[in-house]
């Protein structure tokens, strides 16, 4: 089961090189399942027992299914995001070296490990705006082939290269082109030609570098997987196969996977935008509800904020917090902040346990070391918007924002039946103040 699953991730994830592709891979899934697409730009004719879906921006999706028994209804939320650290074409991107080489002029996207980036087969996807007639069309770009690299320079050149080395994205990660000087349109025509369109045609583009690597299951039992972008869409993968399996007539079953969290989420589609509290928002008024029935199923209603965690490194344990570590294969992660970076508190965390336990599913605990900083992720910016409980929880992982990173082969099956079991439980705030959970 769990090598059946990471090879179904597996698939996922090489169809998704950028955040446009996840997007479009998960609609075809939710399209594939029965969802109608609903646009922003038109009303939403929804109806109990629905199942639908809407974009924004083409790299970040919500989908939700209706229940019938809609009385005293709440929101069951799983967000997740669909992008990662890479580098992106900037728009003028050819540069010409002594007449020799041409590279490309590249910016990083979030904080990425730019060594990993050295010496491994990469190429360009992403979105390419086409003008046809009076329209301008979005068209998705995956120039499925070995196409560019970032060669390191010789240690005969750099003799401190293991003692110490600071890379400048400017000068050191520009990925090479060709072995000549190119035509100043080089690119745009090389694009071009895969989409089978007119250069003169393309009017915009946001494309990215990615790895060509392929994933891989290792370790002596098989018990690793090794992949680029695992983080986040092992969670976007895992919590949408959870919440394609549940059901529950008595809430609105919602999933979310915003764009952007690499870089602050403070965007349009990002987590910090209007796009959650906009979809349920419209979802409550296309049903016949009232905003203060908005306000009432807000108030029971419960998100899972799904972002992959730090495993302990086996070289580096003391960069991890003495007893609240966590390790792959071991289950999911629930993480806590006391500044509050994450939203677990401890009504949250009880109430998912709880879920965790009827599921039959482990769960570990993370915290920082007191005496670093950690990351963050979209729970408590998403809660800026549109505010419900709200537990953070990932899959244990090594070397986060690497461009090829690892994870346990067993936790993405966790985090499904963990994802279903949420989904097909009711959670409702008594009279008396008190949680409760039915399944």
């Amino acid at each position: 089961m769990y090598r059946e699953i990471a090879q179904e991730l597996v698939s996922f994830i090489k169809n998704s090189p950028t955040p446009f592709h996840a997007v479009e891979s998960i609609s075809g899934i939710l399209e594939g399942e029965g969802f109608q697409r609903l646009k922003e730009g038109a009303a939403w004719d929804i109806k109990p027992g629905g199942r639908y879906y809407v974009t924004r921006n083409a790299s970040s999706i919500l989908a939700f299914k209706t229940g019938t028994q809609l009385e005293n209804y709440s929101f069951h939320i799983a967000a997740s995001h669909s992008d990662s650290p890479a580098f992106k074409v900037k728009e003028n991107a050819q540069i010409d070296v002594k007449g020799k080489y041409t590279v490309l002029n590249t910016e990083g996207y979030g904080g990425m490990i730019c060594s990993t980036w050295f010496d491994r087969p990469l190429s360009l996807a992403g979105r390419v705006i086409v003008k046809e007639g009076n329209s301008l069309v979005t068209r998705l770009l995956n120039i499925d082939r070995d196409l560019l690299m970032i060669p390191s320079l010789a240690i005969h050149m750099n003799r401190e290269v293991n003692e110490k080395q600071s890379l400048n994205k400017q000068k050191d990660m520009l990925p090479v082109f060709s072995g000549r000087k190119m035509d100043a349109d080089a690119l745009k025509t090389l694009v071009a030609d895969e989409l089978k369109v007119e250069a003169e045609r393309i009017y915009g583009a946001d494309l990215y570098l990615y790895n060509r690597a392929e994933p891989s299951v290792w370790g002596a039992e098989g018990e690793f997987i090794s992949s680029p972008r695992l983080d986040d869409l092992e969670c976007a993968y895992a919590s949408l196969q959870g919440f394609l399996r549940g059901e529950n007539r008595g809430s609105v079953s919602v999933y979310a996977c915003f764009d952007n969290e690499e870089v602050g989420s403070q965007t349009k589609q990002g987590a910090a935008s209007t796009f959650l509290c906009d979809a349920l928002t419209r979802i409550n008024t296309a049903l016949g509800k009232t905003s203060e029935d908005l306000s009432r199923a807000l108030a029971s209603s419960f998100m899972l904020s799904c972002d992959n965690a730090h495993a302990v490194h086996p070289n580096y344990p003391e960069k991890t917090d003495v007893n609240n570590c966590v390790y792959m294969n071991e289950g999911i992660v629930i993480k806590s902040h006391a500044g509050q970076k994450y939203t677990s508190d401890a009504l949250s965390i009880a109430l998912f346990k709880i879920i965790c336990e009827k599921a039959g599913v482990p769960v570990q605990f993370f915290a920082n070391r007191s005496d670093m900083n950690g990351g963050s992720t979209l729970g408590n910016i998403a809660m800026s918007q549109v505010s419900v409980n709200t537990v953070d929880i990932g899959l244990a992982q090594l070397a986060m924002h690497s461009s090829y990173e690892t994870a346990g082969i067993k936790d993405a099956a966790y985090l499904i039946r963990a994802a279903e079991a949420f989904y097909n439980s009711h959670i409702c705030e008594t009279d008396a103040g008190v949680y409760e959970i039915e399944k």
